[in-house]
């Protein structure tokens, strides 16, 4: 069974900067897409990174240059480093994974969900 759980979220002034955290488990961790979706109040869920089994990434234009997303094979843990947050990255950041797959293209994963942990902004 696939198990994702995120940490690390929390309030933060804008400027500042965060790290979360998804440990994986249930699947093959290291062949899998995997990557983080967030969801604004009245929003649609949207991809914001992805990574894939051979390390390559791939971001949304609204967080090239501050967000980092990285994994460790080893822990079976996802991160997603966040710097010079702004007031419009406030929302619900959730972990996901597909297993079916180890490259993911232009697209980012959606097939298995995390909970989610929530990061707000303040100006």
């Amino acid at each position: 069974q696939v198990r994702l759980v995120e940490s690390g979220g929390g309030s933060v002034q804008a400027g500042g900067s965060l790290r979360l955290s998804c440990a994986a488990s249930g699947y093959t961790y290291s062949r899998s897409c995997m990557g983080w979706s967030r969801q604004a109040p009245g929003k649609e869920r949207e991809g914001v990174a992805a990574i894939n089994s051979a390390g390559a990434t791939i971001y949304a234009d609204s967080v090239k240059g501050r967000f980092t997303i990285s994994k460790d094979n080893t822990k079976n843990i996802l991160y997603l480093e966040m710097n010079s947050l702004k007031p419009e990255d406030t929302a619900m950041y959730y972990c996901a994974a597909d297993p079916s797959r180890s490259y993911c293209g232009d697209t980012y994963p959606r097939r298995y969900w995390g909970q989610g942990t929530q990061v707000t902004v303040s100006s």
